[in-house]
């Protein structure tokens, strides 16, 4: 193992890469703004990382209601997207470190992909970024394995050699079921008491830490 190449480190993007919170918790309201069914904060938290279709889907009353809230969602998103979004510190440092090093990245998420590549460009991350994988990159999302599966293919690489740094129960449980080493980010919304039932492979506090536990699982696999 000691010629490997280097990890290929995939991301998720909301509560990993970008601070979205905000963002999306205000969407939501905005989204559900009277009418008599709708989620709590705490539920639509539990929700995040799988697409929006799925996850309007208990509070609509039939199909063209969940385009309609699809589309009133998107729309708000879209309009108050560089005013709500924030940066997490360390995040393009980071990423440049690993670029250097070179590491692959890309990203596996289960947002649009017009607002994947916006929030990428926003916090200056799509330089670094080499696939990025969104709700209309492929017909199966998260927690299923197969975008994960979607991202190595396009960097040419294979299981054995990713990690997935993602900080919600689906980004674990599909990154497990593709079979890579997953990675639990802290600074999300998810605690860690959230995510240890789904057994991620390693937790990480901040992400400035990720180099240095890269080149522990890299001593690892070679030892």
């Amino acid at each position: 193992m000691a010629d490997a190449r280097p990890y290929a480190v995939l991301f998720d993007l909301d509560g990993t890469l970008v601070d979205s919170i905000a963002l999306l918790m205000a969407s939501m309201r905005h989204t559900f703004q009277g009418r008599n069914r709708q989620p709590t904060e705490a539920e639509w938290i539990e929700g995040i990382g799988t697409p929006l279709p799925k996850q309007l889907t208990p509070y609509v009353e039939s199909d063209e209601d969940r385009e309609r809230l699809v589309n009133r969602y998107r729309t708000f998103q879209l309009e108050n997207h560089d005013q709500l979004m924030a940066r997490y510190e360390g995040v393009i440092d980071t990423l440049a470190l690993l670029y250097q090093r070179g590491h692959p990245m890309g990203v596996v998420t289960s947002k649009g992909n017009a607002m994947m590549e916006r929030g990428l460009k926003f916090i200056g991350a799509d330089d670094y970024i080499e696939v990025a994988i969104g709700y209309d990159s492929v017909h199966i999302h998260k927690p299923d394995p197969y975008p994960v599966k979607a991202a190595l293919e396009k960097l040419d690489y294979q299981t054995n050699e990713a990690v997935f740094v993602g900080d919600s129960p689906h980004d674990i449980k599909s990154g497990n079921a593709a079979g890579v080493i997953t990675i639990a980010a802290l600074w999300g919304p998810f605690t860690r008491s959230a995510l240890e039932p789904y057994h991620p492979s390693y937790f990480l506090d901040d992400i400035k830490e990720l180099p240095t536990l890269l080149d522990r699982i890299t001593a690892k696999s070679a030892g």
